[in-house]
């Protein structure tokens, strides 16, 4: 295809996942309410707001974030359909595992953030101002405070599909995440210690699972590797 062929392809793309956000973002609207009483049903305490336009700001970005997980499938579905006509035969098996595989783990991530980190967050916090403090949370500062402890393990939990694709086209190898573990290792502990609370029992629930999947990133580095390897050199027997 020629330029023009090329973005007109990127525009339907664009446009169907543009849809189904919209979509998503709607049907889950229509449910927010029951949503809102399911995320905070474990409070002991209702939820104040300051304002009247700070319920529809609640209410939109709990449905924004559910409609982004619903959507992440059909990104990465439309993304790969667009790159598929430039792929071999072996890649587009390859990488038709990155779909399913990144609903998952972004699932996943939520999920760890929301069961585990959150809980322990919040109650210590609550702990540390017992008796001290007359406890009052904000609709808005609850939620910013949700968001925070569970939208960025979704992302960090992708570490494993984007450490594959990287070494698919050769950027990252087994042998160099090896070499930089000390430094991959000091980066988990950074971020583990900004996310959760300054004691070391929750510093250890972030880090541990970091670290895992940072040694499953490596494990799954060393299959892509192999085969990259294994197609250069039938492509290179090809050509002669």
């Amino acid at each position: 295809m020629d330029i023009v062929d090329h973005l007109d392809e990127l525009r339907k793309r664009i446009i169907i996942i543009a849809s189904v956000f919209i979509i998503a973002f709607i049907a889950v609207f229509i449910y927010i309410q029951d949503i809102y009483a399911w995320i905070t049903k474990d409070l002991d305490m209702q939820l104040a707001v300051l304002g009247p336009l700070d319920i529809i700001v609640i209410y939109f970005s709990i449905a924004a974030v559910l409609a982004i997980a619903v959507t992440l499938p059909v990104a990465v579905l439309q993304i790969w359909l667009f790159s598929k006509p430039g792929l071999t035969k072996a890649e587009v098996r390859a990488t038709a595992v990155y779909i399913p595989a990144s609903f998952l783990l972004f699932i996943g991530g939520l999920a760890f953030g929301y069961f585990v980190v959150l809980p322990i967050v919040l109650n210590f916090l609550l702990a540390l101002g017992e008796g001290t403090f007359q406890t009052m949370f904000t609709a808005d500062r609850y939620f910013q405070f949700v968001l925070r402890m569970t939208v960025p393990f979704s992302f960090l939990f992708e570490m494993p599909l984007v450490v594959m694709f990287l070494t698919s086209i050769g950027i990252l190898t087994p042998m160099g995440m090896h070499k930089n573990r000390k430094y991959a290792y000091f980066g988990i502990v950074v971020v583990s210690v900004l996310l959760s609370p300054p004691d070391f029992l929750s510093d250890v629930l972030v880090i541990i699972p970091l670290i895992l999947l940072y040694e499953i990133s490596i494990s799954l580095s060393k299959i892509v590797y192999k085969r990259r390897l294994k197609r250069l050199q039938q492509e290179e027997k090809e050509i002669e």
